[in-house]
């Protein structure tokens, strides 16, 4: 089967917050841990629709929303850190992950995006040229 990195690393941030939203309650913080459990395992159940979506507009469209989920996630990574109610320490992976899940994820939405405009302004021009 072949390698899916986006599928991949969005598992895998999934499952670093998880873990970090447990440590998170055991210490009675639930409000930013629920924010960040949310948008954090969002990110990979997008790209899962992603991968199955019937085009390319579809594709778009949940690797859009799983980029945004993808920055949300960050914001209350950086929340949990500038407020110390979670240690640097335990944070840092956590949100260099998310940066690299940031990056990709704006990579493959540009690059559709460009394709899919390419693709529409080909086909006017086909269709202006036909006699």
């Amino acid at each position: 089967m072949k390698e899916n990195v986006v599928k991949d690393k969005s598992y895998q941030f999934a499952l670093m917050v998880v873990d970090l939203s447990k440590y998170l309650s055991k210490g009675n913080e639930f409000v930013l841990s629920r924010q960040l459990l949310r948008s954090g395992t969002s990110i990979g159940a997008n790209v899962e629709e992603a991968l199955a979506g019937q085009s390319r507009a579809d594709f778009l469209s949940k690797m859009s929303i799983a980029s945004k989920e993808a920055r949300e996630a960050n914001y209350w990574l950086r929340l949990l850190r500038d407020s110390n109610t979670c240690d640097e320490s335990r944070l840092r992976p956590v949100l260099l992950e998310s940066e690299g899940l940031i990056n990709i994820l704006s990579s493959i939405v540009k690059t559709t995006s460009a394709r899919s405009a390419s693709t529409i302004h080909n086909s006017k021009l086909r269709i202006q040229n036909k006699p």
